[in-house]
């Protein structure tokens, strides 16, 4: 205190000089400057004369050493005081949409292609030469635009469902005859699986392009085991199993069409042939001749004629349900015409092409209805050689079901 007291004194005596009296001014600020440091910083202060020094800067306060100060370029920031930087905004992708907005549309179209098959009446042969304006497709009584027609021979793949019970030798005998008959027309390219029907279903070879497996297996044909025909339920099961194969399929039914212990219903097996897709089912009746002998000796009771007419009746419906062919041959001798009737209507036919005006996903079946239409709409007349008129059929499935939403 009494150092303060004395400098503080020393400053006023300084302050309070005559002016008569003038020191140089470095002297008086160096005399300042010494006094006010502590005598630590003196005794570290260099050595240096007087005249060598820079007079202090009043503002700058009294000089201190507290070791080496490094000052930092103005360009440098502190990034202790400095926040952390905000997050980077996620990108967004880029869209060719000006709005910066994508929109998904799904439109489903429904196309239906349709098999059809035109044949002459008297002579089982098939008519080519068909245009698309000659064809007049009706759904649901509705006229359809028919887009393309084209023809088709392609092989086939087929599953013969033969009926092969104990019930009368004459059936099995025709059964047997018309298989063979169908197995001699087969081509190297063609898949066919062989399946029997008493009171259960049995697979005796599955879908193959071996014409000795498939001769083998109808040579095993030899004892029927069960005297029932359940023939609903055989060709339910044969419509599940051919459901799960890709494209056309055919199935060639030999049997007398009676059903007698099934578990599925008349109805119930409807259905299922309207629901399949794809399947077109043939029909070739065995034991007419023995029914039209039996019923001529007075033999077969009503109930039993009944039975078989609904029998045919069945096969029938089957068939033109699928837009196949239903025969009942008599003979024998007829069984290469039929045969080569079904040939041309499986190698042979028009696939029509076009987009239903009802075009709901609604599950519900539509019915079809195909003519033949000159170029004027008017029905088509066709001629032979000799300018006479000529009969044909028209074959195809009489509808389909069209599909859910959830499909």
């Amino acid at each position: 205190m009494p150092s303060r007291v004395q400098q503080d004194g020393v400053k006023l005596q300084m302050m309070t000089l005559p002016s008569r009296i003038h020191l140089p001014v470095p002297i008086v600020l160096l005399a300042l400057g010494l006094s006010l440091l502590p005598p630590a910083a003196l005794a570290q202060q260099p050595q240096t004369p007087p005249q060598q020094q820079k007079p202090a800067d009043d503002s700058a306060g009294p000089d201190t050493d507290t070791g080496t100060i490094i000052l930092k370029k103005k360009k440098e920031t502190d990034d202790s005081n400095t926040p952390p930087p905000a997050p980077a905004a996620p990108v967004e992708p880029k869209v060719k949409n000006p709005n910066n907005e994508t929109y998904s549309i799904r439109v489903d179209v429904p196309i239906v292609n349709l098999d059809v098959n035109v044949i002459l009446d008297k002579t089982h042969q098939f008519v080519p030469g068909l245009k698309a304006p000659n064809f007049l497709v009706l759904e649901d009584g509705v006229p359809q635009q028919v887009q393309s027609v084209r023809m088709a021979q392609a092989p086939i793949t087929a599953v013969m469902l033969l009926e092969f019970a104990a019930n009368s030798y004459y059936f099995i005998q025709d059964m047997q005859n018309a298989s063979f008959s169908f197995f001699q027309t087969l081509r190297p390219e063609d898949y066919i699986a062989v399946i029997t029907y008493d009171l259960r279903t049995h697979i005796l070879t599955d879908f193959t392009n071996d014409k000795n497996v498939v001769g083998g297996a109808l040579s095993s044909l030899m004892i029927p085991g069960f005297s029932d025909t359940n023939l609903f339920d055989a060709l339910y099961e044969t419509l599940d199993r051919t459901s799960r194969i890709e494209g056309r399929k055919y199935i060639i039914l030999i049997g007398t069409g009676r059903d007698t212990f099934s578990r599925i219903t008349l109805d119930k097996i409807l259905a299922k042939v309207k629901a399949t897709q794809n399947v077109t089912i043939f029909t070739i009746g065995t034991g007419a001749l023995v029914r039209e002998m039996v019923d001529a000796r007075g033999g077969m009771g009503s109930i039993a004629r009944l039975d078989y007419l609904q029998a045919d009746n069945q096969m029938k419906t089957f068939a033109r349900m699928t837009g196949g062919l239903s025969f009942n041959p008599m003979f024998q001798g007829a069984l290469p015409d039929v045969f080569a009737q079904i040939n041309d209507s499986i190698r042979n036919q028009y696939v029509l092409t076009y987009r239903p005006t009802n075009n709901k996903n609604d599950g519900s079946y539509r019915r079809i209805q195909v003519k033949l239409v000159d170029n004027e709409g008017h029905p088509l007349q066709m001629q032979d050689e000799k300018h006479k008129p000529l009969k044909y059929s028209v074959v195809a499935r009489d509808g389909y079901r069209a599909k859910n939403e959830v499909e």
